[in-house]
């Protein structure tokens, strides 16, 4: 949930203010992570020492006292190493102490900036504090840090490299977890650690690198992670000595940085928890995967990994250093006040992207490549098992009709945590399909590996290319929406719609009777761009319902049927997370079974009534709020004639049943857009909430 940047630079001559302004867009840039206050660690005028700056709230207030402190900014370095962190709160209120960079000592011997939970932290630091540390924050990030110290401390006469003391650290350690390790005792150098949460680093040279991936030095036989998941009793805080002495570790150079000559080349590393912070310097980046250590020093960047207890070799034996296709512009927020805003306003393009090379409509057919290989594996599955969560999950209740009825294979949707909760039964025979925006939600990835242990085929549906989920599935569906900066994720609900509904007018390809009505959809798909354009026009007719029957509401209630109870939910959520109104999604079918206890006159209702095979039983809900003096706003097709005069409507494209649900949400989006706007909220980073859910 936090945002980690570190920038490394060797044989380039950058001043201090630079440093300081590459660290604040870095952090700028993942903000959506976590916004509850940011910090940063840059060199100090001394060998060893280091500056702290760290302010509560966004990194606006972080650049202020930057630029108000008196530290010598035109001092310039040939090399260096900084790190930088946002922070969404879990460990302790927002405050400066709490804030990262964190340090073991007052000294800062150690320094560490830290994304995810150390689920282990109490029971480390009633050790340390056992032994005569002192803890400043509330945080789980400062156990860390102290016990690097500690570890360090208790081998005065074997100085361990600073690769082998973090691997140490970390088999102490429990949770997810990434690191970026800074120590005054090795100097201009940092180690960067994954398990759980994501990481990349880019890589910036003026000469071509000579390869286009770096190798992964192995542990030996005799090293393992075990401890990382379960530190042995008796061995805790214990460095490893044994009477080998220290691992022998499978060595390879690290070619990719090799220059022609064999002389160092100036370069510089970016680290990250999103590419986003870095797509500004580079475009070359690499991605960790869980349990990758790696190591940064004199130009270099070698990664290390240690063995599992079960002897399984790792997923490869090098990271491929990958050409990002986002650019710049696509996270600016360009003309549009803000972000939310601005991805409303991309959907029509963002599901073409989404549709881009997989649909044939010369020929109404759909050719998803991830899937192709597997297609018949998951037409003789038993079920198909949905995980998700929030929005995601929505898409998925969103597409379970039309699976069920083109597929003909019984459906569930299950939210991840209550999924892993319940230890829900799963067979080899099953399909369990994960859906997540970032590809990185924690329930979500917790849930794919206990489905994996269980021999079920897992399917992928992401958005971002390189992301945990889209590694470790056997097959999946990237969505394409492009980035996403803003919480409420309204292009990835469109785009993710669009690609479960052609994953299962694929599924049904062979099945001569669903002919027609798979052909109805695909033609429905060529004509959602426009129909998305047409909903955008009436953006201030919406506008006017935020400002004058919702405004200064503090409850609302959006009913609907079918394919648009998914809408309702969807929509529900969207306005309690913009604008924090309370807002609640419900089956028009269960009206009767009490939400009807709630409707009177003074109680705002949306009902979506769009028409479809379920119109008439949504007209007896209408029929039946309007009797105890509601006046609800109607979500309607275009051309209804049989809404009552003088009702408020909302008019919508009429599409095909199963695509309606897409057009429905957008003038929804737009209304707690309005909402939160009218009420003077911040609408990219609205209060408790992160884009991208990295802990449980």
């Amino acid at each position: 949930m936090c945002g980690i940047f570190a920038y490394c630079s060797f044989l380039q001559e950058k001043d201090r203010k630079t440093i300081c302004e590459i660290l604040c867009n870095g952090l700028a840039r993942q903000e959506y992570r976590g916004y509850d206050s940011a910090g940063i660690g840059i060199d100090g005028d001394n060998r060893g020492e280091m500056f702290f700056f760290k302010e509560v709230g966004k990194v606006a207030g972080l650049r202020k006292k930057i630029a108000e402190s008196n530290v010598n900014t035109s001092k310039s370095f040939l090399s260096q190493v900084s790190i930088a962190h946002t922070r969404w709160a879990t460990h302790g209120p927002p405050s400066v102490v709490n804030c990262h960079p964190l340090k073991s000592d007052p000294k800062a011997e150690f320094t560490v900036v830290h994304n995810g939970i150390v689920t282990n932290s109490s029971a480390l630091r009633l050790v340390l504090q056992k032994r005569g540390y002192k803890f400043e924050s509330d945080t789980d990030t400062e156990a860390v840090a102290i016990l690097t110290k500690y570890i360090y401390d208790s081998q005065p006469d074997k100085r361990m490299s600073f690769t082998e003391l973090v691997k140490t650290v970390l088999k102490e350690l429990e949770g997810s977890f990434a690191f970026v390790f800074k120590s005054s005792h090795y100097p201009n150098e940092i180690v960067t650690a994954r398990r759980g949460s994501p990481l990349l680093i880019g890589v910036k040279t003026e000469k071509k690198l000579k390869v286009d991936f770096v190798d992964v030095e192995m542990a030996g036989p005799d090293e393992t992670m075990d401890a990382l998941a379960s530190p042995k009793a008796g061995g805790l805080l214990a460095p490893p000595t044994g009477p080998g002495g220290p691992p022998n570790l499978m060595r390879s150079q690290s070619r990719a940085f090799m220059s022609e000559d064999g002389m160092p080349q100036p370069i510089e590393f970016f680290v990250a928890s999103d590419a986003s912070a870095i797509i500004e310097h580079t475009k070359r980046v690499l991605y960790l995967e869980d349990d990758d250590i790696a190591h940064i020093s004199e130009g270099e960047l070698h990664i290390h990994r240690l063995r599992h207890k079960d002897g399984a070799p790792p997923t490869a034996s090098h990271r491929t250093i990958e050409t990002l296709e986002i650019e710049l512009a696509e996270i600016m927020k360009g003309k549009f006040d803000h972000f939310m805003q601005k991805e409303i306003y991309e959907q029509p393009e963002s599901v073409v992207n989404t549709m881009r090379g997989r649909v044939n409509f010369d020929r109404n057919q759909i050719t998803l490549g991830g899937l192709r290989a597997y297609l018949p594996i998951i037409r003789r599955g038993r079920r198909i098992v949905f995980c998700a969560c929030g929005t995601s999950y929505h898409s998925c209740i969103a597409t379970r009709a039309i699976f069920e009825e083109l597929t003909e294979i019984p459906v569930s949707v299950e939210l991840a945590s209550d999924f892993l909760d319940r230890k829900t039964p799963i067979f080899r025979d099953d399909v369990c399909v994960f859906v997540s925006q970032s590809g990185e939600t924690a329930d979500t990835i917790l849930a794919l590996r206990y489905c994996l242990e269980r021999g079920a085929l897992c399917v992928g549906v992401v958005n971002v290319v390189g992301s945990t989920i889209s590694r470790e599935t056997h097959c999946g569906v990237h969505i394409n929406a492009g980035p996403e900066i803003g919480v409420a994720s309204t292009k990835a609900y469109t785009s993710q719609y669009i690609a479960l509904l052609m994953m299962a007018l694929q599924l049904s390809e062979d099945r001569i009777s669903f002919a027609e009505r798979r052909t109805m959809i695909i033609e429905g798909l060529h004509a959602l761009p426009s129909q998305i354009r047409n909903v955008l026009e009436g953006d201030k007719s919406l506008q006017e319902f935020a400002t004058g029957v919702l405004a200064n509401q503090r409850s609302l209630l959006l009913m609907g049927r079918g394919y648009q109870y998914a809408t309702c939910l969807e929509g529900a959520l969207k306005i309690k997370e913009i604008s924090y109104m309370h807002s609640e999604g419900i089956l028009a079918g269960e009206l009767k079974h009490g939400p009807l206890a709630l409707i009177d006159e003074n109680m705002p209702v949306i009902i979506v009534m769009t028409q479809d095979s379920l119109y008439p039983k949504v007209q007896s809900a209408f029929a039946q709020i309007t009797a105890r003096k509601a006046q609800p706003i109607v979500i309607c097709n275009e051309n209804d004639a049989d809404i009552p005069k003088g009702v408020k409507t909302i008019r919508v494209p009429k599409t095909v049943d199963c695509l309606q649900g897409i057009l429905n949400i957008i003038p929804l989006q737009l209304l707690s857009y309005h909402l939160a706007v009218k009420n003077g909220f911040d609408v990219d980073f609205p209060r408790n909430l992160a884009k991208s859910v990295t802990t449980e």
